[in-house]
């Protein structure tokens, strides 16, 4: 069974987390809740919620997944953690996934994982992103093991095309379906 790790950073955007972990458990894909610090993260909205456990506590080895929310300033925060950027680099290189959404894919370019890449991200990030192409159109992006996508309002396509990837496109349809997308 597949593992991803969902890292939460005080300021974090909440549908883009959430939906993320709501989705990846209905597919019964492993997902673990890290944060930053010990206790309660409180999102950008004042939603405060409590992770599984600390960044502190995990090794990139054990997941076939990096998963980083936007939001503001939770992006931010991400960005200015070494450790995040650290284990983004290692799972990279490990040729395992990574992936962002909103201003979060800010994180993986600051990491190096954009370069020769083609990525997308909120409007307002995409002239700070360093990726080879930044699609400004496509909702999410699939660019070998990296996938990005531009928003809250994005947060369900994101998390089904993660489902995709480690389940196949029939149990992402069979999950959009139950879940009366369309």
């Amino acid at each position: 069974m597949a593992s991803v790790l969902v890292i939460l950073a005080e300021g974090f955007e909440e549908i883009e987390a959430i939906a993320v972990i709501d989705i990846l458990r209905r597919a019964e894909i492993n997902t673990v809740v890290a944060g930053l610090k010990e206790g309660f993260i409180t999102s950008a909205r004042g939603v405060k919620v409590i992770p599984d456990c600390t960044l502190d506590s995990v090794s990139a080895v054990n997941f076939d997944m990096v998963v980083l929310p936007g939001g503001m300033p939770g992006t931010l925060n991400l960005a200015a953690d070494t450790r995040v950027k650290s284990l983004v680099a290692s799972m990279y290189n490990d040729g395992k996934y990574t992936a962002a959404i909103c201003a979060a894919p800010f994180v993986l370019s600051e990491a190096g994982v954009l370069s020769g890449k083609t990525a997308t991200s909120h409007p307002s990030y995409h002239d700070k992103i360093k990726a080879a192409t930044v699609s400004k159109t496509e909702r999410v992006v699939v660019d070998g093991k990296v996938v990005t996508s531009q928003g809250a309002g994005t947060a369900i396509e994101f998390s089904l095309k993660i489902v995709e990837l480690f389940c196949g496109k029939e149990r992402a349809d069979s999950i959009h379906a139950a879940m009366v997308c369309s």
